[in-house]
């Protein structure tokens, strides 16, 4: 795997949370890369510990108890602990509030407290809900339906208080579909609620079929559309919502490229632009695996929009962030080699 360069312009000290994770993990590795100093804080709740990348310390902790390692020499904090599975924040919405709000409360009490003020926050899609209209931007209303997505849009609330009392620099990332693997990190959810890994299961023999939901919708072949955006692109915008973080409280001669001002919130929606509809995913995994993957076709499911795909605008213009690794074949097949991988590993 070719890896980008990416010097970075002052070496910073970072706090990951969740950083043992899917996404969290990634990036923790692209931290690593850049030549930066990475503490993982995971209380592996999610997230695994063979995905926290070489070259990291680990801090198995919740994101509550943030304070208890947080001091002054740290520069910059990345939040990715949450919990996100959207069925489950509907049975137990307290477990959602307590965890991914409260945590968050406790983890800006934590960076106040320390002087640190710069934070990159994982945000989602979610915030939007249903929206009216496609590309969405970050001026689409937010109108979350779940509890899931609502407590990532008052975590977005309680950051943009957090940076105009207290000149906090942050940057939320509001993803949408997130697929693709990285080197030894990969999708580990359990249970897994996302349709590629779910489609690599049925390939490897652990699933006996995909199942699509709704094949009448208004799109080209009738199943809904959505923006995949590989895990290392994602990786990538992170690093330089960090520099533009970080560079909102040093001088510009040592902090050119994108740059907040100090108590400026921007928020940004990650995604490659582009739609692949739920065909087109399974029948181009068909193809990257070899195998059949046969599919059932089962009603629509409730609150399913038929297409979701992102304006990633704000994202090029502040950040100067380009999606590189956009085609579909190429997402899945470091899927594929990721779930096959992992699967010789716990047969072995």
């Amino acid at each position: 795997m070719s890896v980008p360069s990416r010097k970075p312009t002052t070496r910073a000290k970072c706090l990951v949370t969740g950083g043992a994770g899917y996404v969290g993990s990634v990036v923790a590795a692209h931290l690593i890369e850049a030549g930066h100093d990475v503490t993982v804080l995971d209380d592996l709740s999610t997230g695994h510990r063979e995905g926290v990348p070489a070259g990291a310390r680990f801090i198995e902790g919740r994101v509550q108890d943030a304070a208890r390692h947080l001091d002054a020499s740290y520069d910059a904090v990345l939040h990715f602990a949450a919990f996100s599975q959207v069925g489950e924040s509907v049975t137990d919405p307290a477990k959602y509030w307590r965890n991914n709000v409260g945590g968050t409360m406790d983890l800006l009490d934590a960076m106040r407290g320390a002087g640190v003020r710069a934070l990159v926050f994982s945000s989602t899609a979610a915030t939007y809900g249903e929206p009216d209209t496609t590309p969405i931007t970050e001026a689409a209303a937010t109108a979350p339906t779940s509890p899931y997505g609502a407590s990532k849009l008052a975590v977005d609330h309680l950051i943009s208080g957090e940076a105009t009392a207290h000149g906090l620099a942050a940057v939320s990332l509001r993803y949408f579909n997130v697929a693709g693997a990285y080197g030894d990190c990969g999708e580990r959810h359990d249970p897994e609620s996302h349709l590629i890994p779910l489609v690599l299961q049925v390939a490897q023999g652990r699933r006996e079929a995909i199942s699509v939901y709704g094949d009448d919708y208004p799109t080209p072949d009738g199943t809904c559309v959505r923006d995949y955006i590989h895990v290392a692109d994602l990786a990538d915008a992170h690093l330089l919502a960090l520099h533009a973080a970080l560079a909102a409280h040093r001088p510009a001669p040592e902090a050119d490229g994108p740059r907040l001002a100090p108590g400026e919130h921007l928020i940004c929606n990650l995604g490659n632009g582009n739609g692949f509809s739920v065909r087109e995913v399974i029948d181009t995994a068909r193809k990257v695996t070899g195998h059949p993957i046969p599919e059932l076709r089962a009603d629509r499911r409730a609150g399913d929009p038929a297409v979701l795909v992102a304006s990633a605008q704000a994202a090029t213009d502040r950040l100067g962030w380009h999606p590189t690794r956009a085609d579909l074949a190429g997402i899945i097949a470091d899927a594929w080699e990721f779930a096959r991988r992992t699967t010789r590993t716990k047969e072995s």
